[in-house]
């Protein structure tokens, strides 16, 4: 918990769901306006950010992913997750932002002034909060797209990947075309891991990092990092994966491939069944939601969306770069829209 004084009210101006970037950049905008705002964030502060593989250096430089006009040192051209999550939580600090963390809301219904949160901590507490405008800032990073194939549920199968001394000497399978699998078999190859990158397409994808991709193509020309290109999961079985090419009949020879690991990295999305239940209305094609892109007030009144939750299951086209910005445009509206808090 991040509040200055551990005494919180229930009831705020604006309360944000969400620790991010994004959650954090909104805060500081409406605390700088003078309005007083509370973060719940059901994990830790930047609670993805804590969740990237542990040595995970950023695709971009510091300066893009600030916030609130405090600089960001780096040791090197492109800051580290130990020293993003450091700096922000640093910033959080540094303006004395009220975040409480490991508090979960469950539920959100709207009231004649606004809306009411029900909540729940990490130590069993339930509370009860009121606000006059809600933003909601989750992120996506929580919630892995499936394979959708028998066994994807088995205890090998992981959809997120920490280091690789764990699996060093082992048989790893690992899916997907883009820079989480491609990091995730690079790291994996370096730790002795034996590795087999399987994916959809027929080759990987053009925003691998530009000073990542020499370096992939060179593992797989050698032959040190396997792979197998318009290739889908057919199953996933006790000891290994059963593949075909993704253009095949049904009944064309599948492949098994031995393998005791499995890490499917095959993107996220965000919650839309909690945005839905808080009233948000989506278009079923792209899973969009339905806002203001001038103002990101949603069609529910009062209530606004930050980040990459904007951006529907497109979640490439957002990041901390530009999500940032949401924050100082959420919070100006809703001065604008608010007036004199004692009215």
């Amino acid at each position: 918990m991040f509040c200055p004084t551990h005494e919180c009210t229930s009831e705020w101006p604006v309360i944000i769901i969400g620790a991010g970037p994004t959650g954090l950049a909104t805060a500081i905008a409406a605390r700088r306006l003078g309005l007083p705002a509370l973060v719940l964030e059901k994990g830790c502060l930047v609670n993805s950010i804590s969740n990237y593989p542990t040595n995970m250096v950023f695709f971009t430089t510091s300066e893009l992913l600030e916030i609130g006009d405090v600089p960001m040192t780096s040791a090197s051209a492109k800051p580290t997750r130990l020293e993003a999550m450091s700096y922000y939580r640093k910033v959080a600090m540094h303006y004395q932002l009220h975040v409480h963390t490991y508090e979960r809301v469950e539920h959100i219904a709207r009231e004649p002034r606004g809306f009411v949160l029900k909540t729940h901590t990490g130590s069993g507490a339930r509370r009860t909060y009121h606000a006059r405008k809600l933003v909601i800032a989750i992120g996506y990073y929580d919630l892995p797209n499936r394979l959708e194939v028998p066994g994807e549920n088995r205890p090998q199968v992981l959809h997120y990947y920490k280091e690789a001394h764990p699996y060093a000497g082992c048989r790893v399978a690992v899916i997907g075309g883009k820079n989480s699998a491609v990091d995730a078999a690079l790291d994996l190859y370096r730790h002795n891991a034996q590795v087999t990158l399987i994916v959809r397409k027929p080759q990987l994808s053009s925003s691998i990092k530009y000073w990542v991709r020499p370096d992939i193509d060179n593992r797989l020309k050698a032959g040190e990092i396997a792979a197998r290109f318009s290739t889908r999961i057919v199953s996933i079985e006790a000891d290994g994966l059963r593949l075909a090419p993704v253009e095949a009949p049904e009944n064309t020879a599948e492949e098994f491939l031995p393998a005791d690991f499995v890490f499917a990295l095959v993107g996220y999305h965000p919650d839309f069944e909690f945005l839905e239940t808080a009233g948000v209305e989506f278009d079923p094609a792209t899973h969009r939601p339905r806002i203001n892109l001038k103002t990101y007030e949603s069609n529910v009144p009062g209530l606004y969306l930050g980040g990459v939750v904007v951006a529907g299951r497109h979640t490439g086209e957002i990041f901390i770069e530009n999500g940032r910005f949401h924050g100082q445009v959420i919070a100006e509206h809703i001065r604008d829209s608010l007036g004199p808090l004692q009215a």
